[in-house]
Parts: C-alpha cells; sequence; structure tokens
C-alpha cells in the first residue's frame, strides 16, 4: 500500500522537482521506516511552532509598539499558544500522513485534527471577544454603544456567535446532517419569541437608546402625558425617572422608544426658559408694564443675565391685556423655584407701581316684569 502523503509528486516526468519534493525525497532517502519519518516531522513541527511564533509575535510587538493603546499588546499575547498550536497540530498531520495508514483512519484523522484546530480558534476568538468588549466598554466617549452596564450583553452575544459558528463548522466538518436540529431550533426560536415578545421589544429599544443616546443619566426629561423627572438609570429593560415630588417611576424601554421624548438638558446650552403668564387690567400703561416685568426679573438671583429677560404683549384677553415674560434659569431643576420667586416679585412690584392684576368680569342681564336691568 502506498505511503499516503500531503506532498505531491512531480506532475511529468523530466520535470524539476521542486522544494517539498526535494525534501520528501530525502526524507525518504534518510529515513526509510514511516514510523521514524514520522516522528522526526513531530520533531521538526515542534520546532518550526516555535520558529514560527518568534517571528510573527516580534512582527507584531514591532508594529504594535507605534501605536498609543495597549490593546495590540493584549491581542500579540494571546497569540502565543494559537500559532504553537496550531503549527503542532499541521507537524501532527504532516507525521500522520507519511504512515500506512486506511483512507478511513486517515481521514478520521484529519478530522480530529481540524477539529483540534478549530477549538484552538474558537478558544482565542472567546478570549478575543471579551477583550476587544472589555475595551470599548472602558471607553464609552468613542463607543457609546458599549458602556460597563452593557458590556455582558454584548461580551455574551459575541461569545454565542462565536460557539454557534465554531459548531456549525464541526458539523461541516464531519458530514453530520444538522436538517432536523436546524428544523427543531427555528421552532423554538418562534415560541421563544412569542412567549417573550415584550421582553425582547424592551431590550431592543434599550440597546437604540444606548446607541443613540437621547438622553443621558442626569438629564431632565419630560415625557407626552406631562411627567417630568431626572434620570437616574438607563437599563437595557426599562429606564428609571426620579419626578419633582421626589417618587421614582419606572419607564418600559419599549414605551420611551415608541413616544416623543423632550430633553430638557440637552441642546445648544444647558440653560432652560420658562414662560410666566401676565395679565393687566386695560388702560394700564403698556411701557410701564414692560419696566416693572423686567425690574421683577432682574431682582431674581435665580435668573440668568444671559440670556437677558425679555416681555411679549401676547393678546387682547377677555379681561385684561395678557403679558409673557421669559426668563433663562441655569438648571432645569431650578425650575420652579424661579417660578416661585419671580411670582412674588411681579406681584410686589405691580403693588408698588400701582398696575393693577385684574379678575374676570361679566356683564349680567336681567329682565322682570318686561324691563330690563344690567348688573355686573
Amino acid at each position: 500500500m502506498p505511503t499516503p502523503s500531503l506532498i505531491s509528486e512531480p506532475t511529468s516526468q523530466g520535470a524539476e522537482p521542486g522544494p517539498l519534493e526535494q525534501v520528501s525525497a530525502l526524507l525518504t532517502e534518510w529515513i526509510p521506516t514511516p514510523s521514524l519519518q514520522a516522528l522526526v516531522l513531530l520533531g521538526l513541527a515542534l520546532i518550526l511552532a516555535k520558529v514560527v511564533d518568534w517571528l510573527v509575535t516580534r512582527t507584531l510587538i514591532l508594529w504594535s509598539r507605534k501605536t498609543h493603546t495597549d490593546l495590540d499588546d493584549k491581542v500579540v499575547a494571546l497569540l502565543h499558544g494559537p500559532i504553537l498550536r496550531s503549527t503542532i497540530i499541521a507537524g501532527l498531520w504532516a507525521a500522520f500522513s507519511r504512515l500506512e495508514l486506511s483512507d478511513g483512519a486517515l481521514s478520521a484523522v484529519h478530522r480530529l485534527l481540524v477539529s483540534a484546530a478549530l477549538l484552538v480558534w474558537t478558544l482565542f476568538g472567546l478570549r478575543l471577544c471579551t477583550l476587544l468588549v472589555r475595551s470599548a466598554a472602558s471607553n464609552p466617549k468613542r463607543f457609546k454603544a458599549v458602556e460597563q452596564r452593557t458590556y455582558p450583553l454584548f461580551d455574551n452575544l459575541g461569545k454565542l456567535a462565536l460557539i454557534g459558528a465554531s459548531i456549525y463548522g464541526l458539523i461541516l466538518v464531519w458530514e453530520i446532517d444538522a436538517t432536523g436540529w436546524l428544523a427543531s431550533a427555528g421552532i423554538a426560536g418562534v415560541a421563544i419569541g412569542f412567549a417573550a415578545k415584550d421582553t425582547l421589544a424592551n431590550l431592543f429599544a434599550g440597546v437604540f437608546i444606548i446607541a443613540d443616546a437621547p438622553y443621558q443619566v442626569g438629564d431632565y426629561i419630560v415625557f407626552e402625558n406631562g411627567t417630568r423627572g431626572e434620570v437616574i438609570h438607563i437599563g437595557l429593560r426599562s429606564t428609571r425617572v426620579v419626578t419633582r415630588d421626589d417618587v421614582e417611576i419606572t419607564v418600559p424601554n419599549s414605551v420611551i422608544g415608541a413616544g416623543r421624548i423632550t430633553n430638557q438638558t440637552r441642546g445648544p446650552s444647558s440653560k432652560l426658559r420658562i414662560r410666566l403668564k401676565v395679565g393687566v387690567a386695560y388702560g394700564s400703561d403698556v411701557s410701564e408694564v414692560r419696566r416693572v416685568l423686567l425690574a421683577a426679573a432682574d431682582g431674581v438671583e435665580l435668573v440668568c443675565k444671559s440670556p437677558e429677560p425679555r416681555v411679549r404683549f401676547r393678546l387682547f384677553g377677555d379681561s385684561s391685556l395678557d403679558f409673557e415674560l421669559l426668563c433663562w434659569i441655569s438648571e432645569p431643576a431650578e425650575r420652579g423655584r424661579a417660578s416661585d420667586a419671580l411670582n412674588t416679585a411681579i406681584y410686589e412690584h405691580f403693588a408698588t407701581a400701582g398696575i393693577q392684576i385684574p379678575f374676570p368680569q361679566r356683564d349680567l342681564h336681567l329682565v322682570t316684569g318686561g324691563t330690563e336691568s344690567v348688573g355686573k
């Protein structure tokens, strides 16, 4: 029985033999016994593994010194084991190919060695996945979607993808019919999807919220129903907000993702503008009202000097001339205190200036015995 070999013979007579053919011929000439040839090839593989590992890692170390991060140094450190083991596995295959094995035995050895190589690089991929996700989580300014609290999610998702790909590779190597398994997995996936649709909706919405960052912890947001509060936690399933009543509410991320959220903290400036509607009696001096309102705003410490407060004459009301005082405050959390201080100052300044704040008035017509009387 001819000895199986990975080294091809010359394709035509008289052709110049290549380096591999020459090495094979020398090995056969010097060591006629196949078992000894296998041992020699295995020893050469061990030596070659060290040489290849040194050359590759040395080159990568020189390249990594040019960068400003230690991530590439850690990747190079992880490569030592896989490079050594892969070269040894290649040497084992070369050694087994010199032995007088049947086609079935040689095929089984080939599958075992390929499976071992797949296992080696799968373990490397798992460690590399953890390293990359951890590095991304430590730099949230560059990778907004990956943070310390979302690190386990992305780490587990990456590892599951690698393990799934490795299992699929083993199925191909061993030529296993996985049709039934895939069908069962599909049915199970559909069942799980229907059973956990709300949880999955919140999970995906949480990932999108973290990636898109419409708000962050510490921001003041307002929901569509008017609820307003400070964000204290953004999770994968829900967001927690503390209202101005010091009540913590938990809102599912799917609800937030489907609604409109007003962020009072973000924007070109962190300042918040507040509007105070003020009505004065008909006959009041409009210029005097403007001056008094601005003087009242200037006396409140919480009101920003820049931008300056403004007064707008909005409309003619049923019983009053309606003005609006526009002021800016430094933080959204100060809106309640600032409104209280401004209302107090406006009332005191109006009383000093003699400006009346009217109350609603109606004319009442009474008809009695054919005569009409008018009252207010």
